[in-house]
């Protein structure tokens, strides 16, 4: 088991205003579409980018970002 636990994010695109903090800090996980819209091709966070996950999420000044512990 890893010391990071594996983690989902889920994007709420009606709340999202198109800020792209999240997509500053981890564009391995965070998108943005044409409109600047921050979306995630993938709700599961690729192992070793949790913690930037995280502060993608964190740092959304909208709360449009929803992380979950994934338990396998």
């Amino acid at each position: 088991m890893s010391e990071s636990a594996r983690i989902k994010v889920v994007v709420n695109k009606n709340a999202c205003c198109a800020y792209g903090l999240c997509a500053e800090i981890c564009p391995e996980v965070y998108k943005l579409d044409a409109n600047g819209i921050a979306y995630v091709e993938e709700e599961l966070v690729p192992e070793g980018l949790e913690e930037l996950a995280r502060e993608g999420a964190a740092a959304c000044p909208q709360l449009a970002i929803t992380v979950t512990e994934v338990n396998d």
